[in-house]
């Protein structure tokens, strides 16, 4: 059952964007490329980074 559990976790999620700003499109492009990164990697990456950032200031509980 544990494993299930875990298996749960570790599936991806889907998501689905609209109405983006063109901007931000090019920029996330253009980050994405200079790490050379894709820019679902890039945009996971910042996603954490800011999450990492919040739990430094005490914004979001520290995890595990």
């Amino acid at each position: 059952m544990a494993k299930e559990k875990d298996k749960e976790v570790e599936e991806p999620g889907i998501w689905h964007f609209r109405e983006v700003p063109r901007d931000a499109i090019v920029k996330a492009k253009i980050g994405a490329a200079l790490e050379g990164l894709s820019v679902k990697a890039y945009i996971v990456k910042l996603v954490e980074a800011n999450y990492v950032e919040m739990e430094k200031k005490g914004v979001l509980p520290k995890g595990k």
